[in-house]
């Protein structure tokens, strides 16, 4: 059976068709019974008269339904211009009561109040929330949009192993597990092996999957697991490649999710989706440190000059805007002590990579990638990397193009587009330090 939903009951007006939903409410009149049922596109009326004999056994069947429950019910589609709920409703013939709810640990209609623990404890009531479908729905459109930009400029999707047999990167903040009669690694990125699939000779690759960070972070973006956007692509000649493509990877994504959802989101979450125009502003890191202090008062802390901070970022949106009037800035020239190894450097050691600020956060680290096996062993060395990455050097012993790339995080980009405060809200299910359940 072919599932009918809410938003496709104009099409069967007249028809008897079988519907199924979850029970969303129920108002027990004197002559009437209506039951409003939902699905995930929408809510549609269910009237039952009392004065028809036939309808006896319908009304005892509701009469021990709980709200919430779920029921697949053989009705007429009619229109009824008194019907609130798009003029049409359901008259039933037969209804099934597919499965009983219990009385629910909190109202998912009014989240005001309920504590973010408490909602993520029952997170699959937490998610019957409109709200909690928008979000899944504008996260899928964002990532669809993005992922046919790809698809249409000749990238392949690649997937890459999880399970890793040496430490990646620093060799730090990884979840260790046991594999067999040794130990594994949940890998914090696929960094290593999308460049092994280009020194494999696939020119441009993509990635849309988990990554695992073992940071003990309880700040509002952060977790230990999230989905990572992540591409590489060769035969660059400069960094600036890959900024001119993420413009183009971002525009293409938001121009997708305004067309289908703007208005939703402007209606539940009072935030436009504002497409940005190309080329989007750009600046070196000293520069920018400038402006914080003669515009703001601000100088960045002496343990993170070469970098950012949370507050910095927040002074690059309101700069971007003021300066700008953009939403994003791209920043370079950051110190190469503050970056991993396979980050290139020019013949000055200045690196050659860039961070993406979008309203107040930082949403990509991408660069040009060090592509030389001698020049790659030195970094690493100087970074007291060793065995760990031993196995990535040998991807670049063999020749391997010049190359670049960025990850974009799934979870805070949809977090930062609908005005979200935390993770806990935007991912499916939330992992951090404190929780790892359901």
């Amino acid at each position: 059976m072919k599932k009918i939903y809410v938003n496709e009951l104009t099409k069967h007006i007249g028809e008897e068709i079988t519907f199924s939903g979850f029970v969303d409410a129920i108002r027990d009149k004197k002559w009437v019974m209506f039951v409003i049922l939902r699905d995930s596109t929408g809510k549609i009326q269910m009237t039952i008269e009392k004065s028809e004999e036939a309808n006896a056994k319908l009304l005892e069947i509701m009469s021990n339904v709980t709200v919430e429950s779920t029921i697949n019910v053989t009705c007429k589609v009619l229109e009824n211009e008194a019907v609130k709920l798009g003029g049409i409703e359901l008259i039933p013939s037969n209804i099934e009561v597919t499965s009983l709810a219990e009385t629910l640990p909190f109202d998912f209609n009014n989240l005001e109040g309920v504590n973010i623990d408490t909602r993520m404890d029952y997170r699959w009531i937490d998610l019957r929330n409109p709200r909690n479908t928008l979000i899944r729905q504008v996260e899928s459109c964002m990532i669809e949009a993005m992922r046919d930009y790809l698809y249409q400029n000749n990238f392949t999707e690649i997937h890459t192993p999880k399970l890793i047999g040496a430490a990646s990167e620093s060799g730090s903040d990884v979840f260790e597990v046991k594999y067999f009669d040794r130990s594994a690694y949940l890998a914090q990125s696929p960094q290593f092996y999308k460049q092994m699939a280009l020194a494999g000779g696939l020119d441009k690759v993509f990635e849309v999957a988990p990554c695992f960070r073992a940071e003990n972070s309880n700040t509002n973006r952060h977790a230990t697991e999230f989905t990572s956007f992540d591409l590489e692509f060769a035969h660059i000649s400069s960094y600036e490649d890959v900024m001119d493509l993420e413009e183009d990877l971002l525009i293409a994504g938001l121009t997708k999710v305004k067309e289908k959802y703007g208005e939703a989101i402007l209606e539940n979450f009072g935030k436009e989706v504002i497409i940005p125009t190309k080329p989007f502003p750009r600046m070196k890191l000293k520069e920018l440190y400038q402006e914080f202090h003669d515009l703001y008062g601000f100088d960045i802390p002496t343990e993170d000059i070469g970098d950012m901070n949370a507050e910095a970022e927040k002074l690059t949106y309101r700069y971007a805007q003021e300066k700008f009037d953009s939403e994003f800035m791209f920043i370079v020239d950051y110190a190469a002590t503050k970056r991993p190894f396979y980050h290139m450097r020019d013949e000055n050691g200045k690196l050659q990579g860039y961070d993406l600020i979008w309203r107040g956060t930082e949403i990509t680290s991408g660069a040009q990638r060090e592509h030389r096996y001698e020049e790659l062993c030195k970094n690493a060395a100087e970074k007291g990397l060793g065995k760990d990455v031993e196995f990535y050097l040998q991807f670049f012993k063999y020749g391997c193009p010049p190359h670049g790339g960025f990850a974009i995080g799934v979870d805070r980009l949809t977090m930062l587009l609908l005005g979200l405060t935390s993770l806990k809200e935007t991912q499916l299910l939330f992992r951090g330090p404190n929780r790892l359940n359901p």
